[in-house]
């Protein structure tokens, strides 16, 4: 299919970075202030998708400027105007009000990435409705687990995935009422629609009903070590955090394209896939396709991508390859990459120094936080192995907690602790459905505990050390995996590792790894005594790896994150938990 070629900013290299002043723009900031950015709705109250979508599609510059353009697997090209998704989104809020569909009532979306999805998540939001996202690859337990802990009422998905996952186990979802599937021209039961119809027959105009901006918008869940997944609350005011983030954070400017490569069913995905460039008026890359390198780097150079939003487990695979992309792609208009899913390990800083050109930026934040809260800037130093500096609007410290009621803030650089955000920031979650006691128990003497241990260097930026839950404690030592996994992956043979504590009589945990190789190399037990003698070299024995295994596949969830505890369980004879998230091989 023919289309016309995206045109980034001219001199997009000489574009000055939105965040200059660091310490200026935190001192004068404040959420107040930023919502003088956004619109508000005409008629009362904020709302995500108006500020994503209306507010633009009302500008008669900003109408035709494509939205999203979305790249099929078979290289076929849709390009949605802001106008266009103005028009399908009140379409799709007309739907759900001929469903009975209401105010906080959830609307589920499982599908892999095409138009619709990203249709109905607007839709969804624009109806005051709650949008929750699923993975395309969850298997039928792990959905109707949150299709009944999250109350879900609608389910958006297609044929395909309704008659694997869904109608088999109809039964065990009494509290969903109708399933639209997005590829059907007719209806398969009463209860199982076809949204094409639907939405054809749906008028284009809808009027966004007032929206208080601490009404429930989208429900993510996120997957615990044990137990049942759960289901963090966050509301329309979370809009602000998004589009401050994007600014900050990705550096996104009018025109820019932008291309953020998460799954919409991942909580990135949606923050940063759908909402956040929406609200600055960019162009958005979707691709339907899974990763593959090639594929990826035509993208960058065919699309004329600026900004690049990515995962270290994708710059892992792209690190293990023999490409010199630069030679063999134009990337001349990629400006800013930044990274997010789990610590970028330094080297792979490095990586993207040479073969991109560009130093990746890597940030943090969770399912929970809503948006990126700690960051390296644009504008400012990265120091290679650090999450960065904490954005305007975000006050972070390292605590230790006393006791349930009491922190003591650690003020002392380079001491390890828990990393903790004061509350208050606007994409902040209010709860995890159905569970308040374990909402509050992350709240402890007026901070928000992430579950993440980090340290604070004597300039303000922080480090990650691991999650709380991961630590190894061996003879009288703290021992952080990520310490370990990125000195191993300094070694040219090593393209991936992860580390564990295995239970040892005499000193507590020993530290174990698994690695997996990069093209060219093999297992022998003489690479097994290089890399032990190599981790000694460079951690010290204390730190330094006692065992390491060959694993051809770590595992891995889908947003990235390599699962230790799957690791951990599968060493011990333990149980799994949820690996409702675990990447297929």
């Amino acid at each position: 299919m023919e289309f016309i070629p995206l045109t980034p900013m001219a001199d997009h290299w000489k574009t000055e970075p939105n965040l200059t002043d660091y310490e200026k723009t935190r001192a004068d900031f404040s959420w107040d202030a930023a919502l003088e950015a956004l619109d508000g709705l005409p008629n009362g109250g904020l709302n995500i998708a108006y500020e994503a979508v209306d507010r633009h599609a009302n500008n008669p510059a900003l109408r035709n400027h494509i939205a999203f353009r979305w790249i099929g697997k078979d290289g076929g090209v849709i390009d949605l105007t802001y106008g266009d998704l103005q028009t399908q989104t009140n379409r799709f809020a007309n739907v759900l009000q001929t469903l009975g569909v209401g105010r906080e009532e959830r609307v589920f979306v499982l599908s892999n990435r095409i138009p619709p999805v990203y249709i109905a998540a607007l839709g969804t939001l624009k109806n005051g409705s709650v949008f929750c996202p699923l993975f395309s690859a969850f298997g039928p337990e792990p959905i109707a687990q949150r299709l009944n802990r999250g109350d879900g009422k609608v389910l958006v998905t297609t044929e395909k995935l309704y008659q694997q996952k869904i109608a088999p186990q109809r039964d065990k979802l009494p509290k969903l009422q109708t399933i639209l599937l997005m590829d059907v021209a007719e209806d398969v039961r009463d209860d199982v629609l076809s949204l094409p119809y639907l939405m054809l027959k749906a008028s284009p105009d809808f009027t966004i009903p007032p929206t208080d901006p601490e009404q429930m918008a989208i429900l993510h869940f996120t997957s615990g070590t044990t137990g049942m997944p759960k289901g963090a609350i966050h509301v329309h005011k979370a809009v602000l955090t998004h589009y401050i983030t994007a600014k900050y954070a990705l550096d996104l400017h009018p025109n820019d394209i932008f291309w953020c490569t998460a799954d919409p069913g991942w909580v990135t995905g949606t923050s940063y896939g759908i909402i956040a460039p929406l609200l600055h008026g960019v162009t958005s890359i979707i691709d339907e396709a899974e990763f593959d390198a090639d594929r990826w780097y035509r993208i960058l150079a065919e699309q004329h991508v600026t900004v690049w939003y990515t995962a270290p487990t994708a710059i892992r695979r792209l690190m293990r390859l023999d490409m010199q992309p630069r030679e063999q792609y134009d990337l001349s208009r990629l400006r800013f990459v930044a990274s997010v899913g789990e610590p970028l390990n330094p080297e792979a800083v490095v990586w993207g120094r040479k073969a991109l050109g560009l130093t990746i930026h890597d940030n943090w934040w969770q399912t929970e936080t809503g948006g990126i809260m700690i960051a390296n800037f644009a504008a400012a130093e990265v120091r290679p192995g650090s999450m960065g500096r904490p954005l305007p609007g975000i006050e972070a410290a390292i605590v230790r907690k006393l006791d349930d009621h009491t922190v003591e803030v650690i003020d002392k650089p380079g001491v390890d602790g828990d990393l903790a955000l004061r509350p208050g920031w606007p994409s902040m979650f209010r709860g995890y459905l159905h569970d308040e006691a374990r909402y509050a128990k992350c709240f402890v003497g007026g901070w928000y505990l992430s579950g993440d241990l980090a340290m604070k260097d004597e300039d303000g930026y922080f480090w990650f050390v691991g999650r709380a839950d991961d630590i190894i404690k061996t003879a009288g030592h703290m021992v952080g995996p990520f310490e370990v996994e990125s000195a191993l992956m300094e070694h040219p043979a090593v393209a991936e590792a992860g580390v564990i504590g295995v239970p040892n009589p005499v000193i507590g945990e020993l530290v174990k790894a698994f690695v997996s190789l990069k093209p060219g190399y093999e297992w022998t037990p003489q690479l097994r005594l290089e890399l032990l003698g190599f981790g000694r070299k460079r951690l010290g024995s204390a730190v330094a790896p006692k065992e390491i295994a060959y694993e051809k596949n770590l595992p891995k969830t889908r947003s990235g994150k390599i699962m230790r505890r799957l690791l951990k369980a599968r060493e011990l004879g333990l149980p799994e938990g949820d690996i409702s998230t675990l990447e297929a091989d």
